[in-house]
């Protein structure tokens, strides 16, 4: 992958990569794997599967400062853990929306179906962005690529408030996954590294962050 191959938006990409500093790159590479370390702290505190956790984690992300959300997450689980009623867990206070905090109690409370198996967790989490980012943290090394509002920003290459940024449909989302994977071969290429698609994601959205204060 050469610099003339790629598109306008994934040359923005590697724009804001080059603005990154070291301690960036680290914590950018850091990011997801941190997020399954603590996923697991919690899994193991309370018996329960990471990617339960993970799951609880990823549903209660929207519209939710990361930090927040591991509390909620924690809570909602410690909750569930003690016994709590559906009502008890619903009554814990999260910071997102009510649609999603009933997603997390459907990932707590997976019943087996008749043939024996449980809804998948991303089946009940049921939107991209969130499977994504269940994805990025349960499997940190997969080839997906959390496409949320701040993405956006970076690869559309401005800083825009939330409402700002446009519905991602499908065809776009896709675009925008296929721009941060060749924005990512690009750079390992030229650096001789093997960053994930992942890491340059959550690399280029903490520098955003940085740049615009956000």
């Amino acid at each position: 992958m050469t610099y003339a191959q790629l598109s306008v938006n994934a040359r923005e990409i590697v724009a804001k990569f080059t603005l990154a500093t070291s301690q960036e790159v680290q914590l950018g590479c850091d990011w997801y794997r941190s997020a399954l370390n603590i996923a697991g702290r919690i899994a193991d505190r309370y018996h329960l599967p990471i990617e339960t956790v993970a799951g609880v984690i990823a549903a209660l992300s929207p519209n939710n400062r990361w930090e927040r959300n591991i509390i909620d997450a924690e809570a909602m689980i410690k909750c569930w853990s003690a016994g709590g009623t559906d009502e008890d867990i619903l009554a814990v206070k999260v910071c997102t929306y009510t649609k999603m905090q009933e997603k997390a109690l459907a990932i707590l409370t997976r019943y087996e179906k008749r043939d024996g198996t449980r809804q998948p967790i991303t089946e009940i989490l049921n939107g991209p962005k969130i499977i994504e980012f269940f994805n990025c943290i349960t499997n940190p090394l997969l080839n997906d690529v959390c496409i949320d509002g701040h993405a956006y920003s970076v690869w559309f290459g401005q800083r825009l408030t939330m409402k700002q940024v446009p519905n991602i449909g499908k065809k776009l989302r896709q675009q925008i996954k296929t721009d941060y994977v060749d924005a990512t071969a690009f750079i390992n290429a030229e650096l001789d590294e093997d960053f994930t698609p992942a890491d340059i994601q959550a690399i280029t959205w903490v520098t955003h962050k940085r740049i615009y204060g956000v």
